[in-house]
C-alpha cells in the first residue's frame, strides 16, 4: 500500500477537480487515476448536467479517459482517487476495469457501494480483487459536498 502522504496528495488533486465541478453546477466529485509509475494519467469530474448523460460520473469519465490513454480497458496497476465513495454503477465500472486500488474520501450513506450501503468488491458478483481505502481527506470531501448541497437548497 502506498503511504498516507501520497494518498493525500492525489486526493487533494481530486478535491480541486471536485471544486471545479461544483463551480459549474455539477455535484462536486472529482477523480484522478494514477498509473503504477505514480503518474496521473486521467482525471474526471461529474458531467451529468453538462453532457446530459446519467453515466457521466467522475469515476466513469476518468476510467474512460485512462482507457484511451493506455489504449486498453485493463487498468491493472492503476489507482483511482475519488472524493466520494462510488455508487453501484461506478463500483461496477471500477471492478470491470481491473483497477488495483480505490482510494476515496467521504462515505456515501445513500448510495455507497464499496463499504457503506453495499460492498460490491467483496460480494460474490465481484471476480476481481480490489484494494479499497476510504476516509482519505474525509472531512474536507464531506464539507465540500455538504456546503454545495446547502447552497443549492438556499
Amino acid at each position: 500500500m502506498k503511504n498516507l502522504e501520497s494518498h493525500q496528495i492525489w486526493m487533494n488533486q481530486a478535491i480541486a477537480l471536485a471544486r471545479e465541478a461544483g463551480a459549474i453546477g455539477e455535484i462536486p466529485v472529482g477523480a484522478v487515476i494514477v498509473n503504477k509509475a505514480g503518474e496521473a494519467i486521467a482525471t474526471g469530474v461529474n458531467r451529468k448536467e453538462r453532457d446530459q448523460d446519467p453515466t457521466a460520473h467522475a469515476e466513469i469519465v476518468a476510467i474512460r479517459s485512462a482507457a484511451r490513454v493506455l489504449r486498453d480497458w485493463h487498468l491493472t496497476g492503476c489507482t483511482l482517487y475519488v472524493t466520494l465513495e462510488p455508487c453501484p454503477m461506478c463500483a461496477g465500472a471500477i471492478l470491470q476495469s481491473r483497477l488495483n486500488t480505490l482510494v476515496y474520501g467521504a462515505d456515501d450513506p445513500k448510495a455507497g457501494a464499496i463499504r457503506t450501503v453495499a460492498n460490491l468488491p467483496d460480494s460474490p458478483v465481484s471476480f476481481h480483487k480490489l484494494e479499497a481505502i476510504g476516509g482519505i481527506c474525509e472531512q474536507e470531501c464531506q464539507e465540500l459536498l455538504q456546503s454545495w448541497f446547502k447552497n443549492l437548497r438556499d
